[in-house]
Formats: C-alpha cells, sequence, structure tokens
C-alpha cells in the first residue's frame, strides 16, 4: 500500500511538473492556432473581394481562396509548433513517406484532382458551353477539382471524371450550335420554291439566330431527288427542341407551296427459277 501511495504521488508530481513547463506553451500554440483560423478566413475574404474584379470561373477563385486560407493556416500551424519546441525536419520527413503511401493508394483520385487543376487553369472549356468528350456530350453545368458535370436534354446529369477529359479529343461547341437538317426534293423545278419556304420556316421561328446566318442550300444530287441542306444556328439548349419545331413547319409548308417528295424506292430483284425436268 504505502508503495501504491508513492507511485501515485510520483506520478501527480509529474504531470504538475509537465503542467508547469508546456502547459503555458500549450495554451498559446492553441491562441496561436485560433488567430491564424480568422486570419485565414479574413485573408480569405480579402481576396475574394480582390478577385471577383477579374471575372475568373468560379471554380478558380474558390480555389485560390482555399489555398490562400491554407497557406495562412499552414504558417500559424507551423509557429505553433516551433512554440511547443517540436522539431519540424523529422516531423517533415515522416509526412513525407506516409504521403508517398497515400499517392500510391490514391492514384486515381490524384489523377482527378491534377486534371481538374489543368482545367481550371487551361480552361478548355467554361461553365455553361456545350462540349463533346468521351463518348458523351452536354451543356456544362459545374467543373471542381475531380469531376466535370454535364447536363443531357433528358434533365439527366453526366458527371466525367476529370481525368477521362484530359488528353481526349474534345469538341467545344461553345453557347451556340448548328442544325443540320436535310430535305429531299423530287423535282428540279420545285427547288427554288422549296428553298424559298424553307428560308420563311427559319426566318419566322424566334428561336434561331440572325448571327451566324443560316445556310440553306443543295446538298447533294441523286437520281431520284435533290438534297437541300438545312443549317441555321440556334442557342445549345434549343438545338433538339427547335429542329423539331422546323422539320414540323416545313413540311407543312413545302406542301402548302405544290412541292413534292421524291417517291419511296423500291428494289425489285427477279430470281429466275429453273423447273424440274
Amino acid at each position: 500500500m504505502p508503495n501504491q501511495l508513492a507511485v501515485i504521488e510520483q506520478a501527480q508530481k509529474t504531470l504538475i511538473d509537465l503542467a508547469i513547463k508546456f502547459g503555458p506553451k500549450v495554451i498559446v500554440a492553441l491562441l496561436i492556432l485560433v488567430i491564424g483560423f480568422y486570419a485565414g478566413r479574413w485573408v480569405g475574404t480579402v481576396l475574394n473581394r480582390g478577385l471577383g474584379r477579374f471575372q475568373l470561373e468560379p471554380p478558380v477563385q474558390l480555389l485560390l481562396v482555399r489555398l490562400a486560407r491554407l497557406m495562412v493556416l499552414g504558417l500559424f500551424l507551423i509557429i505553433a509548433l516551433q512554440n511547443l519546441g517540436i522539431e519540424l525536419l523529422p516531423l517533415i520527413a515522416g509526412l513525407g513517406v506516409v504521403g508517398a503511401g497515400i499517392a500510391l493508394a490514391m492514384q486515381s483520385v490524384l489523377g482527378n484532382l491534377v486534371a481538374g487543376l489543368m482545367i481550371i487553369f487551361t480552361q478548355p472549356f467554361r461553365i455553361g458551353e456545350y462540349v463533346a468528350v468521351v463518348g458523351v456530350e452536354g451543356q456544362v453545368e459545374e467543373v471542381d477539382l475531380f469531376s466535370t458535370k454535364l447536363s443531357q436534354g433528358d434533365c439527366s446529369v453526366v458527371i466525367v471524371p476529370n481525368r477521362k477529359i484530359i488528353g481526349e479529343i474534345l469538341q467545344n461547341y461553345g453557347y451556340i450550335r448548328q442544325l443540320d437538317l436535310r430535305v429531299a426534293i423530287a423535282r428540279a423545278e420545285d427547288l427554288e420554291r422549296a428553298i424559298t419556304a424553307i428560308t420563311e420556316v427559319v426566318n419566322a421561328n424566334s428561336r434561331v439566330l440572325t448571327q451566324p446566318a443560316a445556310f440553306i442550300g443543295v446538298r447533294n444530287l441523286t437520281d431520284a431527288s435533290i438534297g437541300v441542306a438545312v443549317k441555321p444556328w440556334v442557342k445549345a439548349p434549343d438545338y433538339g427542341s427547335v429542329g423539331a419545331e422546323i422539320n414540323r413547319a416545313i413540311i407543312d409548308k413545302i406542301r402548302a407551296a405544290g412541292v413534292d417528295y421524291p417517291p419511296s424506292e423500291r428494289k425489285i430483284r427477279v430470281v429466275s427459277v429453273q423447273e424440274p425436268h
């Protein structure tokens, strides 16, 4: 029993000595971290206001603000660790080993992160533009550090990992797209009336853009018909619906103008059959 009391008294004495020796340093270190937290928020707020003048993309601006906050907080963290008397070189070496192991285990995640930074800073596309890449297409809704969100015409959203975008062939339509419609005319004497009727239909649609100008002209010639190309420009979200509207209006217009469609082709193959003797 006396030995146990002696051990407890020794432990209490040790704790008191440690509290006296390191207590003030711990309190000061915590105060430094609290100050660093609020200092980082203040720097981020000021930087966010300043970057607003340059009209950067929201992901780029958000990334720069977060990096500024982390840098300020990291600086105060180093000051707090030095106040506690911790040697930073061994700590940095240990973090390097741990970081290498994490990097090997999270190659795909880091690949998306690096690709996201490349997309944000090189800006191959912007929010609101219509793009086609890796077999999918849609309007760019959001670009973050790990993925890009594309909205579809059926109100669905496709999330593409950023590492799938970098290094692939990307087609950026911008904010407008050109329709590629076709009309077949049966007789050459109906061509001018057909082009006039189609032009009236295109000009009457309020969602067709006046600039760039629409192209309407002969596309190809065959033995049975004359192909007319109808290629007006529309805003990217209107691509599907305006195409359907124009097709429907063209049918009514050229029918009213007395323009004939080419007859459908039917191929008949005659096979001779020999009667058995």
